[in-house]
């Protein structure tokens, strides 16, 4: 009896891997790794920004499969392979860099952003000599005839042939030793472990950020059958909860069941749909062999929307837009080059995904932040304030002796982003102060710099103003949501109606969407999403319009986070006189809010509006608490 259940574990396992491999294509994009059935008493944590009161985690901690370097595949539909065909000494400096031919003729205004996109990414060279990887966006589909090869071909060696619709042209064009990442290619044609294999993409498909996915609430829903599989010419077989365990084999001991057989292009209303791929009478077989309609029988609804709630994150990071496929494919092609290392498996199948945890940053999911939770682990208790001095700016003495008095502060740097000469004393500090020299950028703010030791990140303007009491307090906040930032002055979104477009409001009210990083605690990691991952159009809006910068780091995180940010008390005396952004002088009792157009170039350069509103203000327990003074520990923000 133990044997045969262990079996039907396996076979669970096997089955929920297959279901979910076939829903993204007859070929592998990503390396998925789908663990077991979770054990007894195992963590069942979801991450945060997900329902964790209603979901199990799909990933728990330690059931990803290690990873291992995969042996070189044999050869298929062509003499090249991965080893053979592709030199890889020229991508260990600077990682992928790629360059993309241009376009010859006339392209549509699709393709034009497309270049456009690529161009701006991080992985973008404009050196030939430089590029990793030399990429060729084939135009077959649109024009109807060949694409001919560059100048620069080489055989096709360290090329990369994209083609996002299948190409009239036969595959005996001249390719090579070229790679293709093409949308449904045929089996005789792929070749496993080289080419990469795109879904096939509507006209229609966002070129950038996409419509989240459409999950039911209810799994399975009532009256939905369980199981639908491809038939060979078109049709579904389905199959509900009382069905047999083998409905399409006579040969089966029990009632085949009342099947069903429907015709239709779209996929058929069911809980799990099986597509089995070119060899049908093999797949089902095999289909009969795993007894997968039992184990699906068995699988208790809170499982079967775990998995459902995969397929959903696993379309919004790396299907949900023509980017992201695009995106996805560089890094699929990064990962080969670096090997397992570049992307654990935990970092393609837990949120938000490889796209959003660079390798450049860290290849272990305990750096970043919103892993921490999955790893059981926490940040350290110490924090690194960064202080902005731009024109026209003083030394901040009294803010550097209020921070240097935290008991949580271990370094202090100011970067001088000022024409003025730096003074020749600064304040005596128990802390370590750095003063870095900036490049008179807004920018220079958010870049990731050696000398940051810590995970933890304050980020102040010269002129913001905190005592030490508001600085321990918002450092234990973040402590607990080291994903998020968390901030003292804020700001809201709204949509303008009358305008068409997304508007911004400094006032202050009691909902809001942003804080402003003149005053806030975030984790280091996102100086390198700014520096490294934003397209140099964005980071050039920022140092053109300096009051967007909040708006943009706020974009950040919160795309990365699906959360808004936190509040915690600041002086109301304080607060009146505050000033919105950098590079905005003197203290004003309203600062400026940065022009809507700046939101809505924000917004179309990401695709949609990642920015979430909240009411959540976090205070001390003893806050004004009619208790004896020595009693608490903020005294000092009595007056806030």
């Amino acid at each position: 009896m133990q044997s045969w259940r262990r079996r039907k574990s396996l076979w669970l396992a096997l089955s929920a891997s297959w279901l979910l491999l076939v829903l993204l294509g007859g070929f592998s994009l990503l390396r998925l790794a789908l663990p077991p059935r979770p054990q007894p008493g195992a963590s069942q944590g979801w991450p945060r920004w997900l329902d964790a009161e209603l979901l199990q985690s799909f990933s728990q901690p330690g059931e990803l499969p290690e990873d291992a370097v995969s042996p070189p595949q044999a050869p298929h539909g062509g003499s090249c392979n991965w080893e053979a065909c592709f030199d890889t000494s020229k991508c260990r400096g600077d990682g992928l860099k790629v360059f993309v031919y241009p376009a010859v003729g006339p392209i549509s205004e699709t393709h034009r952003r497309i270049l456009a996109s690529i161009e701006g990414s991080r992985f973008y060279t404009f050196s030939p000599a430089g590029a990793c990887l030399l990429l060729l966006l084939s135009l077959d589909a649109q024009t109807g005839e060949c694409s001919s090869m560059p100048l620069q071909w080489n055989r096709g060696r360290n090329h990369l042939v994209l083609r996002l619709r299948p190409a009239p042209c036969p595959r005996t064009f001249q390719l090579g030793q070229a790679m293709v990442a093409e949308a449904s290619p045929t089996v005789d044609s792929f070749r496993p472990g080289f080419d990469v294999a795109l879904p096939f993409l509507p006209e229609a498909h966002p070129l950038r950020g996409g419509a989240p996915g459409q999950l039911r609430q209810h799994s399975p829903q009532p009256g939905v059958a369980l199981l639908a599989l491809e038939e060979e010419r078109g049709g579904w077989r389905t199959a509900d909860t009382g069905s047999s365990a083998c409905p399409w084999d006579g040969r089966c001991e029990q009632d085949p069941g009342p099947g069903q057989t429907q015709r239709q292009e779209t996929l058929p209303n069911a809980t799990f749909c099986l597509i089995s791929g070119h060899r049908p009478e093999a797949a089902s077989r095999f289909l009969q062999a795993l007894q997968v309609l039992a184990a699906l029988q068995e699988m208790s609804p809170a499982r079967v929307l775990a998995l459902r709630q995969q397929t959903q994150f696993l379309w919004d990071a790396y299907f949900s837009s023509v980017e992201k496929v695009i995106h996805t494919t560089l890094e699929v092609i990064q990962d080969r080059i670096f090997g397992t290392s570049a992307h654990p498996s935990l970092l393609w199948n837990s949120p938000p995904g490889a796209l959003l945890a660079l390798s450049t940053f860290s290849t272990s999911p305990q750096d970043f932040p919103f892993y921490y939770l999955q790893q059981g682990s926490r940040p350290e208790g110490r924090f690194s304030t960064l202080i902005w001095v731009g024109p026209p700016g003083q030394p901040p003495l009294k803010l550097i002796q209020a921070v240097a008095g935290s008991q949580h502060c271990a370094q202090i740097l100011v970067l001088w982003s000022n024409e003025r000469p730096l003074p020749s004393r600064w304040p005596e500090t128990a802390v370590p102060l750095t003063v870095i020299d900036g490049h008179r950028k807004v920018s220079d703010r958010f870049y990731p710099y050696s000398t940051i030791r810590t995970d933890a990140i304050l980020s102040l303007d010269a002129r913001s103003s905190l005592s030490t009491s508001e600085v321990d307090f918002a450092f234990l906040v973040w402590q607990s949501f080291p994903e998020r930032m968390v901030g003292f002055l804020t700001s809201s979104h709204f949509w303008d109606e009358a305008h068409g477009g997304w508007g911004y409001t400094a006032e202050r009210t009691n909902e809001f969407s942003m804080v402003l990083t003149t005053a806030a605690f975030y984790h280091r990691y996102y100086h390198t999403l700014f520096t490294h991952s934003l397209p140099k159009a964005l980071r050039t809006l920022a140092d053109e319009a300096p009051t967007c910068v909040d708006v943009l780091m706020n974009f950040i995180v919160a795309a990365v986070t699906k959360l808004p940010p936190i509040k915690v008390p600041y002086g109301k005396q304080r607060q009146e006189a505050a000033p919105l952004a950098p590079g905005v002088p003197g203290p004003r009792p309203k600062p400026p809010a940065p022009a809507p157009d700046c939101i809505n170039q924000i917004a179309a350069a990401f695709g949609h509006m990642p920015l979430l509103s909240s009411r959540l203000r976090l205070d001390p327990v003893l806050f004004k608490d009619p208790v004896s003074v020595q009693r608490k520990k903020y005294r000092s923000l009595e007056k806030s």
